[in-house]
């Protein structure tokens, strides 16, 4: 392991660098400059790093004076706010570990957390995720500490209902800091100084699509390495973030990605993080915001895609002319952009100017993209359609891959040098490589996880002893340098006739398609693919009022021949790009929108696929039964 130090006096001892130690030194630095941005009563309220730090300080010093020791874990319940951050540093200057918990777990998967992690505090953000804890409390033996940060319907202490576990406001452990820091000053400043590179950063919990979440163990070290190449050295930007950049915070900060941008790049670089109100707000917040640096997973790429074609389709009628003779001039420019590496010729570089002016500026500026500098998707396979549609406008696009195990350090399509289909090439200082026999990709460097928490044998089985790591994905070179993701290890299906079929890059493609929310493809030992499909509610109801169908729930909706007709429209285009025996034959619609408390997503919005297959087993089963061989409604 290897880590970023200060540089101390010759004679002064040297302190390891971490996030929380990069806060205090903004702070010292640039006090009164902007740290942070959240909304309050509809205004953008900002946070001065001299403000940051003294917050995190304070929960510091109240972590302290509840008895937390280092290698402690507190966990984090909250949609994304400046108190999420404010608990992870603290965590961190105390030498505790964050663990972070998504808004939308379950009071089942919040007690297996809290007992897998052996949480000893709890900030949680409001009633409803206090209740969740509350409920769950005789599985969680280490827990003493409830903090809620919203006060309503929590007013007060309940130590008495609740026995061993202390409930108390956010303010009131804030006040319990200042106390401590009033009777030991200095004390998070020492506990800081004294972290060590192997110190415990943050557990974060795998999505768990194949089984219950496991915590991967990230260290100081780990973290530091990894703001190292994707920011110190902008390996995802040129030039490397700094106090200019805004970005905005809304994907679950439970996630290893979502963490880099907003916290890690924040106490790296000191880039400005503004606060989504809620996930159902970011595209007004966008607008607002307007940030330089984006990322976002596939599903918000899509979901943004879709908005457009649906505002598209509502517009008048000249509106709706000039707007696709602009966009099909947008990907002619991608066309030439995605051939040359991202980089502009003088031809496109002219019509990109012209487009601008009448076209780009005005979406991108709807969008909230208008000043972007740099856009990354990541997280999961993208259909190379969306990407292209984003670098035609001129969002400058990239794909980027890692994971958790790995602090999300492995490669990236670097600037000038990008690669459509491919998710770029390895950082500086990574080690990658494709297992020659099975397709495996595996990393090496020193940002690769310590191990799975108290799982021994599921550490064993994907980090060899010399530091390789086994990613379970699928992967192939491509001109050498850049890697190709083709699926995971797990998903490959092979049919009956012993084809091995990647079921992602169809998947992906379907889900290009504005109408597309969700799609599965089915075959593992069939004799030909099958889809299920689950519609955009939003595009497709859209366009189910322009043809004046009536609907009342989505189920109604998917059971529309007209609804089928037009999703066969787009599996039959996809079709066409894939060789016979990787067409989808036959599709069924799903008749509901896949949920995570139905158990049919994970957390982070990924098709749990066993789990899914076992609720529509009916409809799985009615693509097989010799009564379709063609897709849905079809006639044969």
């Amino acid at each position: 392991m290897s880590t970023t130090l200060d540089k101390a006096p010759s004679g002064a001892p040297t302190t390891t660098r971490s996030p929380a130690t990069r806060i205090r030194d903004h702070a010292r630095n640039r006090p009164q400059a902007v740290a942070l941005r959240d909304k309050h009563l509809g205004v953008w309220r900002p946070w001065t790093w001299e403000h940051y730090w003294d917050q995190v300080q304070l929960v510091g010093h109240a972590l302290l004076a509840h008895g937390v020791v280092p290698g402690d874990r507190v966990a984090i319940h909250s949609e994304n706010r400046p108190e999420w951050l404010v608990a992870d540093m603290g965590a961190l200057a105390v030498r505790a570990a964050s663990v972070g918990l998504y808004p939308t777990n379950p009071a089942a998967e919040v007690g297996y957390l809290l007992s897998d992690s052996g949480a000893v505090v709890l900030v949680a953000e409001d009633q409803e995720q206090v209740d969740k804890a509350l409920s769950v409390l005789d599985q969680c033996p280490d827990l003493r500490l409830i903090v809620y940060v919203e006060p309503r319907g929590l007013r007060g202490r309940y130590d008495d209902t609740y026995g061993r576990v202390a409930l108390v406001s956010w303010d009131e452990f804030l006040a319990e800091g200042a106390q401590h820091r009033d009777a030991h000053p200095g004390a998070v400043d020492a506990t800081a100084d004294a972290a060590r590179p192997d110190d415990l950063a943050t557990l974060i919990y795998t999505s768990g699509t194949t089984g219950p979440p496991k915590g991967a163990m990230l260290t100081v070290a780990n973290v530091e390495f990894s703001i190292k190449i994707l920011c110190d050295e902008g390996a995802f930007t040129s030039p490397p973030p700094g106090p200019d950049d805004l970005l905005l915070s809304y994907l679950p900060l439970s996630h290893v990605a979502e963490r880099i941008f907003t916290t890690w790049f924040n106490a790296a670089a000191a880039t400005q993080v503004s606060f989504a109100e809620s996930i159902d707000t970011v595209p007004q917040d966008l607008r607002e915001v307007q940030p330089t640096i984006l990322f976002g997973v596939p599903r918000i790429w899509e979901k943004l895609l879709a908005g457009v074609e649906t505002r598209l389709a509502g517009a008048s009628r000249l509106k709706r002319i000039s707007t696709r003779f602009w966009l099909k001039r947008a990907a002619s420019i991608a066309q030439t952009l995605a051939a040359n590496g991202g980089r502009h010729t003088t031809s496109t570089r002219i019509q990109s100017a012209v487009g601008w002016v009448f076209c780009y500026r005005a979406l991108t500026e709807r969008l909230g993209m208008r000043r972007i500098r740099h856009a990354t998707s990541g997280a999961a396979p993208i259909a190379p359609e969306v990407l292209t549609f984003f670098m035609g406008i001129g969002v400058p696009m990239h794909e980027a891959y890692g994971m958790t195990e790995n602090t999300a350090v492995a490669t990236a399509a670097k600037p000038g040098r990008i690669k459509l289909g491919t998710v770029g090439e390895a950082h500086d200082g990574v080690e990658v490589r494709v297992d020659e026999t099975t397709g495996e990709i595996l990393t090496r460097h020193p940002a690769v996880f310590a191990g799975y928490w108290g799982r021994r044998e599921a550490t064993a089985e994907v980090l060899e002893a010399d530091g390789w790591l086994h990613t379970g994905d699928v992967g192939e070179w491509v001109d050498g340098t850049y890697l190709k993701i083709t699926d995971r290890m797990k998903d490959i299906i092979i049919t009956a006739g012993g084809k091995n079929i990647s079921p992602s890059q169809i998947e992906n493609e379907l889900k290009a398609s504005p109408y597309v929310k969700e799609a599965l493809v089915v075959g593992d030992g069939r004799k030909h693919l099958s889809a299920l499909i689950g519609i955009e509610l939003d595009t497709v109801g859209e366009w189910a009022q322009r043809k004046r169908l009536g609907y009342s729930t989505l189920r109604d909706l998917t059971e529309k021949q007209e609804v089928v007709d037009l999703i066969r429209t787009v599996v039959d285009d996809v079709n066409t790009r894939f060789a016979s025996v990787e067409q989808v034959k036959v599709f069924r619609l799903l008749p509901k929108e896949l949920d995570h408390e139905d158990g049919e997503l994970t957390a982070t919005q990924k098709l749990k696929r066993a789990a899914v297959l076992a609720s529509f087993s009916d409809l799985v089963e009615s693509m097989y039964d010799g009564r379709a061989t063609r897709p849905e409604g079809e006639k044969a």
